[in-house]
Parts: C-alpha cells; structure tokens; sequence
C-alpha cells in the first residue's frame, strides 16, 4: 500500500450500515478497504467525467468552426423528430 494517512470522516448510520454489512459479508477484509475503493471509484468516476467533459468541448469547438451553413429552424425540427423517433424505437 502507498503511504497512507489516517483522515476522520461523518457519515450517515445509512451509509455506515451499508459498508458495515459488506464487510460481514466478506465483500471487504474491513471498513477501512471499502472506504479505500469507494474512494477509487470517485476517483475513476471524476476521470469519466473530465474526459467526457473535454470530449464535449471538443465537439462544440469543432461545431463553432465548422465552415458549413447553419441549419434553418424547419431543418433542425425535421432532424430533432427523426433522431427522437429512432431514440424510441
């Protein structure tokens, strides 16, 4: 394990219950590990969310500079319904 440091955190009887039953289920050798890949996983969680954050931005910037004319307001309705209809098949 890296270096660790020992932090003091509240949680909800809720949460503290959850974590507590995984541990007696052997899901976790301790509370203190299912803390650890809780964290993790917001951690992985937050990485997502940056990417896909950057991966939108990227798309916009790219939009913006798209040299092609906009699309009229009857275009863009035509577009809408055809992309919501496929979605609801």
């Amino acid at each position: 394990m890296q270096n660790a440091e020992k932090i003091s955190v509240t949680i909800t009887t809720e949460m503290l219950n959850a974590i507590r039953a995984s541990v007696d289920a052997g899901e976790y050798a301790s509370t203190s590990e299912a803390l650890r890949d809780a964290v993790r996983l917001w951690q992985r969680q937050r990485l997502e969310d940056t990417e896909r954050l950057e991966a939108i931005r990227a798309r916009v910037g790219r939009s913006l500079s798209d040299p092609r004319p906009s699309l009229t307001e009857a275009e863009l309705e035509v577009r809408l319904n055809r992309l919501f209809a496929d979605a609801a098949h």
